[in-house]
């Protein structure tokens, strides 16, 4: 017998497609702006800085809005919900989001070209990682 596909409630579609897109501003926007940088920085030596400071006005909002549905998500689950090795998985995705928000502040506010450079890569790793964990979450 096949099970019934039905579809989620209304609050829970709201939840979750808040946390995707603020995923999609966070995540897309440091892999848009990091293909761009070449080009922007053609337009004169303030040109990366001006694109940096308009991207964190839409980037640490969704980071925000990461962090609120997040908790939302998981508060969300009914008692009992998640075996030792989801709740492993969710412990792991926990430090990443930490990581990569604490490596996005290190990138905003370093002076040294290395140390932005590799905040931001290993920042943009530490996303995706999060992303990917939030996925297998999911179930």
């Amino acid at each position: 017998m096949l099970a019934t596909a039905h579809l989620a409630p209304g609050l829970d579609i709201l939840r979750i497609s808040l946390h995707v897109l603020a995923a999609a501003v966070w995540i897309g926007g440091q892999i848009v702006v990091a293909g761009l940088l070449p080009t922007v920085r053609g337009f004169g030596d303030d040109a990366p800085k001006k694109i940096a400071r308009a991207f964190a006005r839409l980037s640490w909002p969704a980071f925000a809005v990461l962090i609120i549905t997040g908790i939302w998500n998981v508060a969300a689950l009914k008692n009992g919900d998640g075996s030792q090795s989801w709740s492993a998985v969710m412990g792991i995705k926990y430090v990443m989001v930490i990581l990569a928000g604490g490596l996005v502040y290190v990138h905003t506010t370093a002076t040294s070209p290395k140390l932005k450079g590799a905040s931001a890569g290993i920042a943009l790793l530490a996303s995706v990682a999060a992303m990917v964990l939030g996925v297998g979450l999911a179930g």
